[in-house]
C-alpha cells in the first residue's frame, strides 16, 4: 500500500468527515440513513465475487450504489475514495491479471484496512501478484499519481459528495482518462439546491447529504470539464427514518444516481437523430440477452434499436464496439431524436437520458 508514515496534510475542510467515517462510524449499522449504504441487490456480475472479499472489508465499507461496470477485462481503473477496498477487490477480480485497480482515500483507518488485505485476497484470487494498489491521499491530489489519458475507467461509490469542490475532481478525472474511457459512479443528489443549513451540519456531511448537489448543477459541470452528454444508469430515492435529520432536510428529496460520463471527440449537448441502428450481439459474459446503457436504452440481444448521434458513439467508440454492429453515418441529419421507448417521468425530470 502507498501509503505514508506520517498524516496527510491538514486540511480543515475535511476534518469533519475523516473524523466521522474514522471515529464515529466504524461499521454499516452505525450510519444514521441508508444514503451511504447500497441496500439494493448487486448485479450477478458483483455478487459472484462478493464471497471472496474479505468480511472485514464488507462491514466497515460504506457506499450509495453498485458502481461496478461491465465489460473491465485487463482495464486500468481508479476507485475515488476506495474506503476499506470493497469495490477495489472486486474490480481486481473482474479486470483479471492482467488490469490493475488503484484506490485512493483520505481516511487512514479505513485504508488500512483496504492495504492489510492486499495478499490474502491476491491468494483468494488465485493471481501469481497483486493486481491492486492503495493511496493514502486527497482525491483532489489524484493528477500527483496518474498521469493525463493513462486510466481507462474512473469509479467512485457515494464520495464526491463529500468535496468541496466537485468541479476540480471532475477536471483531474477528464484529464487522466484516456478517450474512450468512462466515469461510472455513483452519489447522491438532491432534487434542488441544499441550503447553508445543511451543508454545514457535520453529521449531515458525514451522511452524504450535506454534500449532495442539485442533480442538473451537477450535469451542468460535468459538461463544463468535458463530459458533454451525462447518462443517468440508475436512480432511487433515499429514505430518511431518522426523526431528527427529517426535520432538517423538510421537503428535499435525495436521491441515489448512478451516473456514466464518457471522455469522447464529437459528441454533442443533445441527442440528435442521424438515423443510427445499434444491435447487441449478446457476447458479454455477464449479461448475454439484453443490456442496459443507461436508464434510457435497453438492447436485446439480435433486436435492432435507433439510436441517437451520441449513443452510437458511445457504443462504437468505447470498450463496447466489439458487442454492437452499428449501422449508419453523420451524413444527414434528421432533426432531433426522439426514441420510440420513452422514459417515464416519475421521481425526477430524466433529461439525462436520449429520449
Amino acid at each position: 500500500m502507498d501509503t505514508k508514515t506520517d498524516e496527510l496534510q491538514t486540511n480543515p475542510q475535511y476534518d469533519t468527515v475523516k473524523k466521522y467515517y474514522g471515529e464515529v462510524v466504524q461499521k454499516t449499522s452505525d450510519l444514521k440513513t441508508d444514503a451511504c449504504c447500497t441496500t439494493d441487490a448487486f448485479p450477478v456480475h458483483i455478487r459472484k465475487v462478493l464471497p471472496l472479499i474479505a468480511d472485514e472489508i464488507k462491514s466497515k465499507y460504506y457506499g450509495c450504489g453498485s458502481p461496478v461496470p461491465l465489460c473491465i477485462k485487463d482495464m486500468k481503473i481508479l476507485d475515488l475514495g476506495c474506503g476499506t477496498g470493497r469495490d477495489c477487490y472486486v474490480m481486481s477480480k473482474l479486470v483479471g491479471p492482467k488490469g490493475f485497480v488503484y484506490g485512493i482515500d483520505m481516511t487512514k483507518n479505513q485504508i488500512a484496512v483496504a492495504g492489510k488485505y492486499v495478499d490474502k485476497q491476491t491468494e483468494a484470487f488465485d493471481y501469481s501478484k497483486p493486481n491492486v494498489k492503495f493511496i493514502y491521499e486527497y482525491i483532489e491530489n489524484l493528477s500527483k499519481h496518474f498521469d493525463n489519458e493513462s486510466l481507462d475507467i474512473v469509479t467512485s461509490n457515494c464520495v464526491i459528495n463529500l468535496a468541496e469542490d466537485k468541479e476540480i475532481i471532475l477536471q483531474k478525472v477528464y484529464d487522466v482518462l484516456k478517450f474512450g474511457g468512462e466515469m461510472y459512479f455513483a452519489d447522491v443528489y438532491a432534487d434542488r439546491r441544499v441550503p447553508n443549513s445543511i451543508t454545514r451540519d457535520p453529521v449531515l456531511r458525514g451522511e452524504c447529504l450535506g454534500g449532495a448537489l442539485y442533480y442538473r448543477d451537477f450535469e451542468r459541470i460535468a459538461k463544463k470539464v468535458g463530459f458533454t452528454d451525462p447518462r443517468i444508469v440508475t436512480r432511487k430515492p433515499i429514505n430518511i427514518h431518522n426523526p431528527q435529520i427529517k426535520d432538517m432536510i423538510g421537503n428535499i428529496q435525495f436521491y441515489s444516481i448512478t451516473y456514466r460520463l464518457w471522455k469522447l471527440k464529437d459528441l454533442e449537448d443533445a441527442c440528435e437523430e442521424y438515423g443510427h441502428i445499434a444491435v447487441y450481439n449478446g457476447q458479454m459474459s455477464d449479461s448475454p440477452f439484453k443490456f442496459e446503457l443507461d436508464e434510457g436504452y435497453v438492447f436485446y440481444k439480435n433486436k435492432p434499436e435507433r439510436v441517437c448521434g451520441n449513443t452510437a458513439i458511445m457504443l462504437s467508440g468505447t470498450r463496447f464496439k466489439q458487442y454492437f454492429q452499428i449501422m449508419g453515418s453523420f451524413e444527414e441529419h434528421f432533426g432531433a431524436f426522439r426514441s420510440q421507448h420513452p422514459v417515464e417521468t416519475k421521481d425526477t425530470d430524466k433529461s439525462s437520458s436520449c429520449c
